[in-house]
């Protein structure tokens, strides 16, 4: 009779079969062409947040429409993403990133162009073209790290990821505030020389593994991802949808709080009011990095740390139903721990769903991933601002109550067991 049974773990990482040989020492370059990629990404939405007041005013549109020059460029995106994981399976990453880089940066032009000659027309249609270069920027930059590194430096690497896209955040708000000095739509033009930047990184920086098999033709591939969402489709799926709620409510709650610091009795705008939007985010990028420094591939730790992130997005969130809007640093105290639980939980389903799959079908997956959660960042500043029509209640009872949704499938469906090696 057998005595004891091999425990059968919910999650396993098809990359960590192989042995983590590498070390992060002497990759500082891949890093830094890597971690460019959502920085840039992060830029091209972030940076516009503190002069949405100013564009409502120049162009004469609502506020509504303002918060569209957001979501229309997450929708476009979150559409194409998973066409731009396919491509870059079926090819190559680079060959994917690098045009992407190039759409992305010429429509930054034509949208800077839009707002000078006060057309929202153009400008949102510019918008919608970078959202289409999007697609193929960040999300394609995760599957690359995949590709690239294994082990504990690949959950460093990917923490750096969400820890630069964290950065990024931070220091939007204080760049587009600091551009709108010279001229509100200055954010706009500055775009093509972040990507110039991140475009020169990865191509000089960046060298693509060669491929170890063929890639398979649409219909058999389709049918492999189909097998993999079959299989591991329950914390696959739970996973998708946490990590698209905790940028909903990240961008939500910075739509939220830009607007509330322009109005009576703050009335801060301009830099100021991009060092205040600064101070969550700070929370989210310092969690990040050190959490992914951390997990390597520690199940165990991975559970404990979504599971308190989430609880701490539900419980911070919880709080300012009960705060009222007008006490700023308590306010502000509370979102900030909220970024800290998003700081938890984001690197922690990074390197799950990148590790989850073989290299052959990894675009696909991260892509599906990162579509939704560019979703996510969409319907936040639309949602929220209908929210904020209502009352300032109604808002934080919305999202705690789908943060404790997400905690509950969380806790139950993802359960990776043990040191995963």
């Amino acid at each position: 009779m057998e005595q004891t049974k091999k425990r059968k773990l919910g999650i396993s990482f098809e990359n960590s079969k192989t042995p983590d040989s590498q070390s992060s020492k002497g990759h500082g370059r891949e890093f830094t062409a890597i971690a460019s990629v959502p920085i840039v990404l992060v830029l091209g939405n972030s940076m516009l947040v503190p002069i949405l007041p100013d564009l409502q005013e120049k162009l004469g549109v609502s506020q509504f429409q303002s918060s569209l020059v957001i979501s229309l460029f997450s929708v476009t995106a979150g559409l194409i993403i998973p066409i731009s994981g396919y491509l870059s399976d079926r090819f190559s990453r680079k060959a994917i990133m690098i045009p992407s880089l190039i759409i992305y940066g010429a429509a930054g032009v034509l949208a800077g162009l839009g707002a000078v000659w006060n057309s929202y027309s153009i400008l949102i249609i510019a918008r919608a073209i970078q959202g289409l270069g999007a697609a193929g920027t960040a999300p394609i930059a995760m599957a690359l790290a995949g590709d690239l590194f294994k082990g504990a430096t690949e959950s460093k690497v990917l923490g750096l990821t969400e820890a630069s896209n964290g950065f990024g955040k931070v220091v939007s708000p204080i760049l587009g505030s600091l551009l709108a000095l010279i001229v509100w739509y200055a954010a706009f033009f500055a775009f093509p020389v972040f990507c110039l930047l991140s475009l020169l990184a990865v191509i000089f920086f960046l060298k693509e593994p060669a491929k170890e098999k063929q890639p398979p033709k649409l219909k058999p591939y389709l049918k492999s991802i189909g097998a993999i969402l079959h299989e591991k489709g329950r914390w696959l799926i739970t996973s998708f949808f946490a990590g698209s709620l905790a940028l909903f409510v990240l961008f939500g709650v910075l739509f939220y709080l830009s607007d509330l610091l322009e109005k009576p009795p703050y009335l801060i705008d301009g830099v100021k009011k991009g060092f205040v939007l600064a101070i969550p985010l700070l929370g989210l990028v310092i969690t990040s990095y050190t959490t992914g420094t951390l997990i390597k591939k520690n199940g165990t730790l991975m559970r404990w740390l979504m599971n308190i992130g989430l609880s701490l997005m539900t419980l911070s969130l919880g709080a300012c139903i009960l705060l009222h809007d007008k006490n700023l640093p308590l306010l502000i105290g509370l979102l900030t721990l909220s970024s800290v639980g998003t700081g938890l939980l984001l690197p922690c389903l990074n390197t799950m769903i990148t590790g989850s799959v073989e290299r052959e079908q990894r675009g696909m997956i991260t892509s599906i991933y990162s579509s939704l959660r560019f979703l996510g960042v969409a319907m936040g500043p639309p949602l929220f601002s209908w929210m904020m029509d209502i009352s300032h209640r109604i808002i934080f009872i919305s999202v705690t109550s789908l943060c404790l949704i997400a905690l509950a499938f969380v806790f139950f469906l993802v359960k990776p067991e043990g040191t995963i090696s």
